[in-house]
């Protein structure tokens, strides 16, 4: 059995257009490994689905949470569509099984890394779009990410790690945390970033990914919990940081 025919087997969806799916399924590093076989890899169909995935879960939220603010929606709408959530609604259908892979992509455990997860999850969310329409991709979504949609949660649980460093060093200094490139390496489909961040002179993180967004937002976490042990409880300011 094909991973697309597999895989809509295990989403329960109609899903008419096998190939497109098949498609989603595909990283960059199979590709490349088997040029000859992969109709394309799903990068295309990510940007799109990118933009499906924020508008249900967007749509959700506004309907669900009525008495939320701007600032509330958009911080539960992170914490869904970030790399990490939706590494974790990716979890669910067990997505990582049906990717392919190239041969170091897969040794290097990429079917469990997070954002390699996510941005499958959002590629197949654009293949089913174009096959299904968005009302059966949009009930399919709001329903597998059914417990963050209705969890009640702290604004500041919600928000990013690098969201809430910001927000702590403006707080406290007036300063923003500056991120810089330490070092990039690997080929284009296997890049490794590692990020430090650094605020007032000082390097509080430093973070390793395959984007540098994930090292930027692992630099943050390692900051915030930096500053976490230096301020100790009970201070007021480390509510901010939590």
């Amino acid at each position: 059995m094909r991973p697309a025919e597999a895989f809509a087997e295990r989403i329960g969806l109609p899903v008419r257009d096998l190939a497109l799916l098949e498609q989603a399924l595909v990283h960059s590093s199979w590709q490349h490994e088997h040029p000859d076989v992969a109709l394309g890899h799903n990068e295309r169909l990510e940007f799109l689905g990118d933009a499906v995935v924020n508008l249900a879960i967007s749509d959700a939220l506004y309907a669900r949470h009525p008495g939320d603010d701007e600032g509330y929606l958009s911080a539960r709408r992170a914490a869904i569509v970030s790399s990490t959530g939706l590494a974790r609604l990716a979890g669910r259908i067990e997505l990582g099984t049906y990717l392919m892979l190239g041969e170091g992509e897969a040794q290097r455990s990429g079917r469990r890394r997070p954002l390699l997860l996510a941005s499958t999850f959002e590629a197949v969310a654009g293949a089913l779009y174009l096959d299904l329409g968005f009302g059966p991709v949009r009930d399919w979504l709001v329903a597998l990410a059914g417990p963050e949609l209705t969890a009640e949660a702290p604004i500041g649980a919600l928000k990013s790690p690098k969201s809430r460093l910001q927000e702590f060093t403006q707080r406290t200094t007036g300063e923003r945390p500056t991120y810089h490139l330490a070092d990039a390496s690997g080929p284009d489909h296997e890049k490794s970033f590692r990020i430090e961040v650094w605020i007032g002179g000082a390097l509080l993180g430093i973070g390793e990914g395959p984007s540098r967004r994930t090292a930027e937002t692992a630099a943050a976490a390692q900051a915030l919990d930096k500053l976490r042990s230096m301020i100790g409880p009970g201070t007021g300011a480390d509510e901010v940081i939590t």
